[in-house]
Parts: structure tokens; C-alpha cells; sequence
């Protein structure tokens, strides 16, 4: 089918362009978007709904990031999309409803801050409650199949959960962090985006590990690694420390100049101090690189 080829090479496009910046796009990447030698705009002006002449369903939506998880997915792991206002059954809505009809994947776009745009797709518009004006969007196809999705199981519900995190939570997270440190390392300043990570200071898998721009760290792939590793430290005063055994080897340059010249230096910080990394967390992250 034509217009599934011609979004899965969107989507190839903004896959590309996105890992090299960092994980999003700028909006002028969006709007100035080509293919074929004509314009095809991938987000609107204007509104949080991409519905271009030529294609039968939606192409893209926009949900603006309001917190650490936001309001861009309910509890159940699924985005609840508002109908667009006017007549429920034509214009923006009858397209967004095409896209049940033909399973046609969507992009969507999370807004972390102005002007920058998280891509996370495909995503399926999987169901339609005209009682409550709004569509439910979800991240794997496989939702389209599963009934009546007001009354998931158990195990349904966790997989979407567990989905939001991977393919919501995460990606958003990195976005934010690499933002809000001008995309460079905050350990060597490299400024590479697709050799950027954002690092949690307190793991995800603990009570404080929120995925909160205080919360995190730009570090290259090598610093993160180390920082996992507990060969690389940072004090609740931003210095850099390297392990005593990482000092004392003896091996290439790369160990050398990449970790352990990077021992005693101050960390790179964001230029918000909202941004900078909470003092505690590093503490909480300090005494366990110690022990």
C-alpha cells in the first residue's frame, strides 16, 4: 500500500534524524520536512494533530509533557487522546477514527520543552468512546486485539505499564536531561547526541529513582558504563572521582585520557540550577560508589 510505505520512510527519516540529535527533533526539522521533492510537513503549525490531504488517517498527534510521567498516559498505560473540538464524526476525529478502521500507524510526539519534540512510535489508535470524546492510543498493536480495553486483566495491564516505561518514561527522560545540558557530557563535554545517554543518579528500579531532570546525568556511553560500574564516582559537590584500582591499572589510551584523566574534575552543569543534580541523590549515589 502506498500510504503505509510512505510512513514507514517518515518514520525511517525521523528515527535517523532523532538518534542523531539525541533522541528528539527540533521543530524545525519537523515542519520543513521533503520527500519526493514536495513538502510534507510532519507536525502542524499550529495544533497537536498532523492529518495531511493526501492520507487517509492521521499521521501524527502531540502530547505536551506537563511532569516526570505526565499526563500523556493514564494508569493503565495508554494515551487517552480528547477529541478534537467541533463535530465528533468529521474533519480531525473522522480521520483519527480511519485509523482503527485501517490499523495505520501513528507517530507520537511528547513536547518535553518548547520546540523540542520526543518521538515515540508506531502507535495505533486501538479504540473510539464517543460517550467521553475520546480515542485510545496505544504502543503495540496487539492492543487492537485484546477486546474491550476499559477492562484489562492483570496481565494486560502490566505489560502496557511496562511498555509506557520503556517506550514513554525513558526516551522523555533522555530527552530532558540531554536538553537541559546543552547535549554534551557532563564529565568530558562531549557533544555527540547519539553518543549521549542520560544516566539515572538513583536507579529506576528504586522509590527515588524518578526520571526528573535532577535525577540525571548527560554522560557519554564510556562515563555512563562507568558510573554503572562504580568506576567512576560524582560527590554531592559535583567532582569527579575515579575508583582507586581503575587509578592504579596500567593499559591504553583510552583508559587513560577517557577515565582516568577525568579523576578530580568538576562536573559540567546545566545552566538552570532547577536542573542541576540534586545534592542528596548524589549522596545516596556517593556512598554506595565507596563501598
Amino acid at each position: 500500500m502506498v500510504e503505509a510505505a510512505l510512513r514507514t520512510r517518515i518514520m525511517d527519516w525521523i528515527r535517523i534524524r532523532a538518534e542523531a540529535n539525541g533522541g528528539f527533533l527540533h521543530r524545525q526539522e519537523l515542519l520543513s520536512f521533503r520527500i519526493d521533492g514536495r513538502d510534507l510537513p510532519i507536525i502542524d503549525f499550529s495544533r497537536g494533530i498532523r492529518n495531511p490531504a493526501g492520507l487517509s488517517s492521521t499521521l501524527a498527534i502531540v502530547a505536551s509533557a506537563t511532569g516526570p510521567y505526565d499526563d500523556t498516559e493514564s494508569k493503565d498505560g495508554l494515551l487517552h487522546y480528547a477529541y478534537r473540538s467541533g463535530d465528533a464524526f468529521s474533519g480531525d476525529n473522522r480521520k483519527m477514527r480511519a485509523a482503527i478502521e485501517t490499523g495505520m500507524p501513528l507517530i507520537l510526539f511528547r513536547k518535553e520543552v518548547a520546540n523540542y519534540y520526543t518521538p515515540v512510535m508506531p502507535v495505533y489508535v486501538v479504540d473510539d468512546y464517543p460517550e467521553e470524546r475520546t480515542f485510545l492510543v496505544a504502543l503495540d498493536e496487539a492492543f487492537r486485539y485484546m477486546g474491550d480495553l476499559r477492562d484489562l486483566d492483570v496481565r494486560q495491564r502490566e505489560y502496557a505499564i511496562r511498555l509506557a516505561k520503556q517506550r514513554l518514561h525513558q526516551p522523555a527522560f533522555r530527552t530532558r536531561v540531554l536538553l537541559a545540558y546543552d547535549t554534551r557530557c557532563a564529565v568530558c563535554t562531549l557533544k555527540h547526541g547519539s553518543l549521549l545517554d542520560a544516566a539515572h543518579i538513583v536507579p529506576d528500579t528504586e522509590v527515588l529513582g524518578v526520571p526528573t531532570t535532577p535525577n540525571g546525568l548527560a554522560l557519554c556511553k564510556i562515563h555512563h558504563a562507568a558510573y554503572d560500574q562504580n568506576m567512576l564516582g560524582i560527590t554531592p559537590d559535583y567532582r569527579v572521582e575515579i575508583a582507586v584500582d581503575v587509578m592504579a591499572e596500567v593499559d591504553g589510551p583510552m583508559l587513560r585520557h577517557g577515565i582516568q584523566e577525568m579523576h578530580g574534575r568538576e562536573l559540567t552543569l546545566p545552566r538552570r540550577r532547577a536542573d542541576h543534580p540534586d545534592r542528596a541523590l548524589l549522596a545516596w549515589r556517593w556512598e554506595r560508589f565507596r563501598r
